[in-house]
């Protein structure tokens, strides 16, 4: 009657984001989920502090939530991530633990990261469903029974997700999923449809949910792309595949947006500008390809290198550059 879900939690040195989010997990409605938490090799002491969360040591302070102390402490299973890729694994080691805590040798980035997650869930853990979530957001109590109930009554859904709104403005929304503008590369938001699940193009990799046979048809995330864009080409990948992809505005979370990567200057701007350029050259007609490439260096480029320079962002300026160069080379 509950299908089993795996949810992933990616940290890397943002524990007191992930323990926000965990302790929304750990109240939800929905009975039957695990939580993979991946560290992409943290030097902030993520793992020390999540696992003094785990085991009632630290109190979580949220504007969403009361902290609950009484389910603490939490079993865990912890792994590094040769151990976790093991194929021989004693599923014993479990322990019949809720949640697995994996620590990865380097940073995977968001894709690769994310893949070294979903392999365990699969292979380890036997999910039928597995939700890719940020750490760095807030969940509502029902928001899982929602899309698991969404997607249970409709084979022809291959991912969903929920409405996303702003974590600091709590009943503004952020995202209810994209539509691909081909001739500009990129993403038109999609409008709000009371009381309608609404189809889109890609769902965001913040919060999606997927059925475990999607991967053994359309594959895992693309870890070329590192971080950015491979959310879409998944989804991309899926509706190719035959699939819906959708959001159920019913389901909601919190989103702050963009933590981990804002601690790395001109991070999120180089693999933006060079994953756009992988995505459209592996999937864009040539034409519009071409058109694309018209509309970027005729009008988008000088624009944003003009917003950069009157900002005084100049590193920025040449992460921005640097990735178009990226890029084009691949």
């Amino acid at each position: 009657m509950n299908p089993n879900v795996t949810i992933i939690l990616l940290n890397w040195n943002g524990w007191t984001d992930t323990i926000e989010c965990l302790e929304s997990l750990f109240q939800i409605d929905y009975p039957n989920y695990n939580v993979i938490i991946l560290d992409n090799n943290s030097h902030d002491n993520s793992i020390k502090k999540i696992k003094e969360y785990l085991g009632g040591n630290i109190t979580v302070k949220s504007s969403f939530f009361e902290y609950i102390k009484g389910n603490k402490p939490l079993k865990y299973s912890e792994f590094t991530k040769e151990e976790a890729e093991k194929r021989n694994m004693n599923l014993n080691d479990l322990n019949l633990s809720k949640v697995v805590i994996i620590k990865n040798d380097k940073n995977y980035g968001f894709a690769e990261g994310n893949n070294i997650g979903i392999r365990f869930a699969l292979d380890k853990l036997n999910s039928d469903y597995v939700m890719l979530l940020n750490n760095d957001t807030v969940v509502n109590a029902n928001f899982l029974d929602i899309l698991i109930k969404s997607i249970e009554n409709d084979n022809e859904i291959g991912i969903i997700g929920p409405q996303i709104n702003y974590y600091n403005e709590k009943d503004k929304i952020q995202t209810l999923g994209w539509n691909i503008n081909w001739n500009k590369g990129n993403g038109r938001p999609t409008e709000y449809s009371p009381g309608n699940l609404i189809e889109v193009d890609f769902i965001g990799g913040c919060s999606l949910l997927f059925k475990r046979t999607l991967i053994e048809e359309v594959g895992y995330w693309d870890k070329e792309y590192f971080a950015y864009w491979e959310d879409i080409d998944f989804c991309y990948r899926t509706k190719e595949a035959g699939y819906k992809i959708v959001c159920n505005p019913h389901s909601k979370i919190w989103h702050k947006g963009s933590v981990s990567t804002e601690k790395i200057t001109g991070f999120n701007v180089f693999y933006n500008t060079r994953n756009r350029f992988l995505f459209m050259k592996k999937y864009a007609t040539k034409k519009k390809y071409n058109i694309f490439k018209l509309y970027f260096f005729l009008y988008e480029f000088w624009r944003t290198a003009a917003l950069f320079v009157i900002t005084n962002k100049l590193s920025e300026l040449s992460c921005y550059y640097n990735g178009i160069k990226a890029g084009l080379r691949k």
